[in-house]
């Protein structure tokens, strides 16, 4: 392995969270908070171990596969200890294990949290709570690329395993005006979420908060009821769109950027993935129709907000969807193994590696009819290689597997099956709330510490899709071959 580069990288990681500390400390330094130094403590800790790696001289600048596994694994861990610090520091969260947790949870836009009453805390606090959302959101490693092109020599291996999705592209040939591309999309987003936010009625930076959470699609509120403490049609549905939008490929909009409209609109993981929104929306709507609402456009209005934050894995409520009917609920619930697009903020296992499965099915039943046939799985009239196919499958089964194994270690605290699993499945797939003892009115404080320590892997597992920290613990990916 290229021990030098991997140190390097880190440490320019770690400088650029002390960069990112800077506006709570801002925001913490204006409104009078007691957490100032809590916020200068960590920066100063992360200068003081991040400058010097830095300074490490490297003879070869190419990351190979190795060395990216290790820089995104340790990348995120790393940045989610040095994050948890400033809730130590300022008290705001005593536990450093409760405290890993809430920032694996922000980083990796999971949104599940243990805090019983957000609204007490610190606004600095509150703000690092939910920035982090959006730093994790396009991935930590790939903005590093983009403001610091000294490290982005051989920046795609980072690239790849930090993009959600089976298939990871370049946009343009350099790596680096890749990631600046999709980083001005997601700050367009962002800065229009805001604007709008605003029209609606929340201060500034309330609509800061909830964008952050929405375009990274994390569901962190400054509000102990979330959304519905606004009680807004109006914000109700400029979140929905929003979050609908973070959960499609990023890639797409550079198509429409680039007058390719026709190639974006028929993208075949786009059309299943508003399709399963439209088609969960309408279901639900007209099960809970004159039973848990008695207008149309009431139950319309929180069964598409419940349905694209599900799916998107953003973690938003407006209700207690715990008290919908059980139908409602199990859309609900299997929409958390759904998730977003593939290269987009989303979490889950994904819409492409779900429409590539459905295929391999409907391939191997014409086999049956014609055996000799040569039969090609085809996504977007392209041939997806039987490597890709292989990749998909492992993923799906390994995720299975993750999933059930969590449930079993969750249940060891004598926990309902209903509660044990929706959390795991909540946390795996970076989507915050579950059901029942989890629900959206609910929280992780409960738990043992041992099981939040399996949520924050869990939450890791999901976020670097399973196979970047899997590999963290096969003795052979430490052999020097």
């Amino acid at each position: 392995m290229n021990y030098a580069i991997i140190i390097k990288v880190l440490g320019s990681l770690l400088l650029f969270e002390a960069i990112a500390l800077l506006p709570p400390l801002a925001i913490s330094f204006f409104t009078g908070g007691n957490d100032l130094k809590a916020f200068i403590y960590t920066i100063v800790l992360l200068i003081i171990v991040g400058f010097p790696t830095t300074k490490v001289s490297i003879k070869h600048k190419r990351v190979k596969a190795r060395d990216a596994l290790l820089i995104v694994t340790l990348g995120w861990i790393f940045v989610s200890f040095f994050g948890s610090l400033p809730f130590v520091f300022s008290r705001s969260i005593p536990s450093l294990v409760d405290a890993f947790f809430e920032t694996v949870s922000g980083l990796t836009t999971t949104g599940a949290t243990l805090i019983n009453n957000i609204e007490v805390l610190p606004k600095g606090i509150i703000f690092w709570r939910s920035f982090m959302h959006w730093i994790g959101g396009m991935g930590i490693l790939v903005l590093t690329i983009a403001i610091l092109p000294a490290i982005g020599v051989g920046g795609y291996q980072i690239f790849k395993l930090e993009s959600p999705g089976p298939i990871a592209d370049k946009l343009v040939p350099r790596m680096k005006d890749t990631a600046k591309i999709l980083y001005t999309l997601y700050i367009g987003l962002t800065i229009l979420q805001t604007i709008l936010l605003c029209f609606g009625g929340m201060s500034f930076f309330e609509s800061l908060i909830h964008t952050f959470g929405t375009v990274g699609t994390g569901g962190f509120s400054s509000k102990n009821s979330s959304i519905g403490a606004y009680n807004s049609s109006y914000i109700t549905y400029v979140i929905s769109i929003f979050m609908i939008i973070s959960g499609v490929n990023f890639p797409l909009y550079y198509e429409i950027y680039k007058g390719r409209w026709k190639s974006a609109i028929q993208n075949s993981e786009l059309k299943l993935y508003l399709s399963i929104i439209a088609v969960s929306t309408l279901l639900i709507t007209l099960n809970l129709y004159g039973k848990a609402y008695s207008s149309i456009f009431e139950t319309f209005k929180h069964a598409l907000f419940q349905v694209s934050s599900i799916i998107t894995t953003t973690g938003y409520s407006t209700v207690d969807f715990d008290k919908w009917t059980g139908f409602s609920k199990s859309i609900l619930f299997f929409l958390m193994f759904v998730g977003g697009s593939a290269g987009s903020t989303g979490g889950g296992i994904k819409v492409v590696r779900l429409l590539i499965m459905g295929k391999l099915v409907k391939r191997e039943i014409s086999k049956l009819l014609h055996p000799r046939a040569f039969i090609p799985i085809k996504l977007n009239g392209k041939i997806v290689s039987s490597d890709v196919v292989v990749s998909i499958t492992s993923f799906f089964f390994l995720y299975m597997v993750i999933f059930a194994v969590g449930t079993l270690l969750i249940s060891l605290e004598g926990i309902d099956f209903i509660s044990s699993t929706s959390a795991v499945a909540a946390t795996l797939g970076n989507i915050g709330p579950g059901f029942s003892m989890v629900g959206p009115t609910q929280n992780f404080s409960f738990f043992s510490p041992l099981s939040k320590i399996v949520f924050s892997l869990l939450m890791l597992f999901g976020r670097l899709e399973l196979f970047a920290v899997f590999l963290f613990f096969v003795p052979e990916f430490w052999k020097n071959n």
